[in-house]
């Protein structure tokens, strides 16, 4: 049983979205991108442990990075 203010249509509805994320590793760290085109892509979020790749401006969700150079 599943108690909520949300509707029932809300919370079973079956409309699925396609996100199209691709994880790169860019210098050193994964990050899942969403591209825009074929050279750039949009940071979505960070999948590293390591606190400095959430520190860094550089992968920043919103920002914007190169996709051709996934350096490592």
């Amino acid at each position: 049983m599943l108690y909520s203010i949300v509707p029932n249509e809300d919370i079973w509805s079956e409309d699925s979205v396609d996100y199209n994320f691709h994880e790169v590793m860019i210098d050193g760290f994964m990050v899942q991108v969403e591209p825009i085109d074929g050279a750039s892509g949009r940071v979505v979020r960070v999948i590293s442990t390591d606190p400095q790749a959430y520190l860094n401006p550089t992968f920043q969700p919103g920002s914007l990075v190169p996709l051709g150079s996934n350096r490592s």
